[in-house]
């Protein structure tokens, strides 16, 4: 991610922190490492509510 960002890993983290606090991210942490995953459910609301609104 962090390359393709072209961004600092403790930039990527301060996003990935803040997609999961509004719930579009979910985590699983194993050791030392933290996998994310997209919230689907979440996502389509999102999407649904913005479609609705504009």
């Amino acid at each position: 991610i962090q390359e393709k960002a072209n961004a600092s890993q403790s930039t990527i983290s301060q996003y990935l922190t803040i997609l999961q606090n509004a719930g579009l991210l979910e985590s699983i942490r194993y050791g030392q490492w933290t996998y994310y995953r997209r919230n689907e459910e979440t996502i389509k609301a999102l999407a649904e509510k913005i479609k609705t609104e504009i």
